[in-house]
């Protein structure tokens, strides 16, 4: 075995999450980043097989799926699709999601807003 880090970066995403009423209704742009502590088995590293180590495209698909059902709150969403990673990915023993909010509606100019979520097996 040996542990690797797998990132997924700045995946973009329309999305419908915050408080106020217009961001439900316009959304809005999201990048979410996902790193993944991997634990490797040597069919990836020696034999070149995907089952020793995590499908990073499993982390888009979550991701997909979980930014397409609208919160109030970035760090909801955040812990949902981490969630989903450690319970979908088995070989996944520790994942950080941020996700980044383009032009968040507080009326201060910003490139943008984010939160960080960990999770460990």
């Amino acid at each position: 075995m040996a542990k690797c880090e797998i990132s997924v970066n700045s995946i973009k995403v329309h999305a419908f999450h915050g408080c106020h009423p217009q961001e439900r209704v316009v959304g809005g742009e999201f990048y979410v980043t996902i790193s993944a502590q991997v634990e490797v088995a040597a069919s990836a590293w020696r034999e070149d097989q995907l089952e020793g180590t995590a499908d990073y495209s499993r982390f888009v698909s979550i991701t997909e799926r979980e930014m397409g059902k609208p919160s109030n709150l970035l760090e909801h969403v955040a812990a949902r699709i981490a969630s989903a990673v450690l319970e979908e990915c088995p070989t996944v023993i520790k994942v950080s999601v941020t996700i980044e909010k383009e032009n968040p509606p507080f009326g201060v100019s910003c490139q943008g807003v984010s939160v960080k979520i960990e999770q460990t097996r």
